[in-house]
């Protein structure tokens, strides 16, 4: 029988369809000494609502990755009990070990890597997300050896190196701190603009790409000084 805390974990996180994008290779036109738009998506690394969501974020980065800096925050349960990761990861330990890698990826590679790291994890599927193989080879789709790296050596063999155990506990932290509950919730310069839980609410501004590609153009455009 599920416990109260399983069913609670699979309520949070409904099952959704993933649309598929081409990869984002990186900026385009932007100034190096402009200010980016922060972008925060606050997510768990074995969510189908986090795929739909960063699916559509992918299209984003196609057409303004330039003008923003987009991070992960992700959603967890600090526990002090739990000896590995001092925090319990709504889909089980293996979505803890995807989080450390997707963090330990993005710490010591730059977005266009990092990037493609997650959504080449996404493709494999929910139950792949997590394992050492999978880490290996998307690591190989995002252009690096995983088995060398320093994203590994911060992971460990298996998602639990102290480094990487450290910076989920940060990352989870910081979800708490900005008020973050929902996979996928996402912030743009420190504001909540939309969240996709099982269907998209609280999107004022809307939710398609071409949506969220207009709102970090406006928000780019006030922390440039545009007229």
């Amino acid at each position: 029988m599920l416990s109260t805390l399983s069913l609670f974990w699979i309520t949070a996180c409904a099952q959704v369809a993933l649309p598929r994008s081409v990869p984002y290779n990186g900026p385009q036109t932007a100034f190096v000494t402009d200010v980016k738009v922060p972008v925060v998506l606050g997510v768990m690394s074995r969510c189908p609502d986090a795929f739909l969501c960063e699916s559509v974020w992918d299209r984003v980065l196609q057409r303004v990755g330039d003008k923003m800096d987009i991070s992960l925050s992700f959603i967890a349960k600090p526990n002090s009990s739990d000896e590995t990761y001092g925090t319990t990861c709504l889909h089980g330990v293996e979505e803890c070990a995807g989080n450390v890698h997707e963090l330990c990826v993005a710490k010591y590679h730059p977005t266009p890597q990092w990037w493609s790291f997650v959504q080449c994890e996404n493709f494999q599927g929910r139950a792949q997300v997590g394992l050492p193989d999978t880490a290996v080879k998307c690591a190989d789709v995002a252009g690096f050896e995983w088995e060398n790296d320093r994203a590994r050596k911060c992971a460990g063999d298996n998602g639990r190196g102290h480094e990487g155990v450290r910076l989920l506990q940060e990352s989870v932290e910081t979800s708490v701190q900005l008020g973050i509950k929902k996979s996928c919730t996402i912030l743009i310069n420190g504001k909540q603009v939309c969240i996709h839980d099982g269907t998209w609410y609280e999107c004022e501004g809307g939710h398609t790409p071409a949506d969220f590609i207009r709102q970090i153009n406006e928000e780019y455009e006030r922390l440039n000084g545009a007229d």
